[in-house]
């Protein structure tokens, strides 16, 4: 009678667990996640084979029905939002009847790839590899099967960025199916497929679809870590404003011994105009660039105990300084800034003629803070570029144009991601700092913003949603560039992560 007696109690403990959301310990949560870590790793190694350039729509189709299969096993009821572009994919599942809703910012799409620069013959073909002198070196996926080493690293396009931290989520949701737990809250997940397109049709499709995409807080998996690599919630992004100035030489390109010492080389000139931008200590020189933006001692004593090595990021790097924008690197991710992101003028390498060229292409991005903004800032260009003696055409320049100005460029312009920040001290910094140091003790990163751009802007503007990023990929993850790659440890914690948030209980 005892025995049946001890049954019946058990049985009521796990139904009462499951039917009411709880906190899980760090042990359970460690411990059901390297129960399923090979079968997570299996599953990222299946998703970064399927190409992911948001150019082209066949890529996003195959992507979006992946993505549609998961979480349709996972029992979420999955709807297509349509829009002038590429499509997005929203998924929700309503745990508990009058719960709130948390939203899950994926990033599906990844950068475009030019497979001679990689160190693998397919850069969709993800490689496991491990560090031997210094080197990394290819070893077999069946060593997953064994004792794995957090050190391992899968090396594939979007596997940090931001496959991994996709798969993240979606392991720690498939967990929690598994041991029939509920989240302590309804989950809404949207899922972009031309982020790194600056995902042009995203503010429009919020608005029309603001009410199916209402939630109390919106969590962005994407983005690296801390460069110290220890799990890092960040509350905001720069934005970005990217802009394509031409300089215009000679109405053809010349021979440089024929017309050398006569005709003016635009490369000179587009050099000054360069260097102009910036003083020798790295801070831009156009003026009222920085309006605006202030830190008080608070915020700098803030930032000076996020945990930083100035002397090892700058041999991480391989430089020898720093510019002198802020006192320390995330003081510098303050302010906005101007970057030359490409240059091109004739021929080089096999490829170069003893040319005098007939014009220059300089391409810079500029990110930006909330008290900066794109606009403003693409003004600020245009006038400093007048201002230095340019006068600017639409197209091509006329002949009578080419007679009557020594100086001639166009300038074209976009805008992409507007800046955002989240205030740290807040209902949704205080929950997931809790959540996290359950399963990280003191081990975690809060910093005020990232460097780059993500587009949240038009969640936090329509739904009224304070938004964080939940940092999973190692910070010398190759994001953008060949050799792309996920440490496994990361991957781990990342799903430790999620499953320490989906079980913690949200502020009254």
């Amino acid at each position: 009678m005892k025995k049946y007696k001890l049954i019946l109690i058990n049985t009521l403990l796990i139904l009462t667990f499951n039917s009411k959301a709880q906190s899980l310990s760090k042990k359970y949560i460690t411990e059901a996640t390297e129960e399923k870590f090979v079968e997570s790793i299996s599953n990222l190694q299946q998703f970064l084979r399927l190409k992911n350039d948001g150019n082209y729509p066949d890529q996003i189709l195959r992507n979006k029905h992946w993505c549609d299969s998961v979480f349709t096993q996972l029992n979420f009821k999955t709807t297509t939002i349509e829009t002038n572009g590429a499509p997005l994919l929203f998924a929700e599942k309503m745990y508990h009847k009058k719960a709130k809703s948390i939203l899950f910012y994926l990033q599906i799409d990844g950068q475009p790839v030019d497979t001679t620069a990689w160190l693998q013959a397919n850069p969709f073909e993800p490689v496991l590899k491990e560090k031997k002198d210094g080197v990394w070196q290819s070893i077999s996926f069946e060593n997953i099967h064994k004792k794995i080493n957090p050190d391992w690293r899968i090396f594939a396009r979007s596997a940090s960025d931001s496959k991994g931290p996709a798969m993240s989520l979606i392991s720690a949701l498939q967990i929690l199916q598994s041991k029939k737990i509920k989240p302590a809250f309804n989950i809404k997940v949207i899922m972009d497929f031309q982020e790194e397109l600056g995902s042009p049709d995203l503010p429009k499709a919020v608005s029309i679809h603001k009410d199916l995409l209402a939630s109390e807080m919106l969590f962005i998996m994407d983005g690296t870590r801390h460069i110290s690599n220890l799990p890092t919630l960040t509350y905001g992004a720069r934005g970005i404003a990217t802009a394509k100035l031409t300089i215009y030489g000679p109405r053809y390109g010349l021979h440089s011994g024929q017309y050398g010492n006569f005709a003016p080389n635009p490369v000179f000139e587009a050099a000054k105009l360069i260097a102009s931008l910036k003083d020798e200590y790295g801070k831009v020189t156009i003026p009222h660039f920085y309006d605006g933006v202030s830190l008080t001692d608070d915020d700098k004593a803030r930032l000076k105990k996020i945990p930083e090595d100035m002397d090892q990021t700058l041999s991480n790097l391989g430089i020898s300084k720093a510019e002198q924008v802020g006192e320390t690197y995330q003081e510098a991710l303050q302010y906005p800034s101007l970057n030359i992101r490409g240059i091109k003028a004739a021929w080089v390498d096999k490829e170069v003629r003893t040319i005098i060229p007939s014009e220059v292409l300089i391409e810079i991005d500029m990110r930006l803070v909330p008290e900066t903004p794109g606009e403003r800032q693409i003004a600020l260009l245009k006038k400093h570029i007048q201002d230095y003696g340019y006068h600017l055409v639409d197209s091509l320049p006329t002949n009578i144009e080419r007679k009557k100005y020594s100086k001639l460029a166009s300038l074209s312009h976009r805008i992409g991601s507007e800046p955002f920040r989240t205030e740290m001290d807040s209902p949704i910094g205080n929950f997931l700092n809790k959540a996290m140091y359950k399963v990280f003790a003191g081990q975690v990163v809060n910093m005020r913003t990232t460097g780059g751009s993500q587009p949240m802007a038009p969640f936090i503007k329509t739904l009224n949603v304070p938004a964080v990023s939940i940092r999973i990929p190692n910070p010398d993850n190759g994001i953008h560039g060949p050799n792309e790659n996920l440490r496994l440890g990361n991957l781990k914690e990342g799903i430790i992560s999620c499953l320490a948030i989906l079980s913690e209980p949200l502020p009254k």
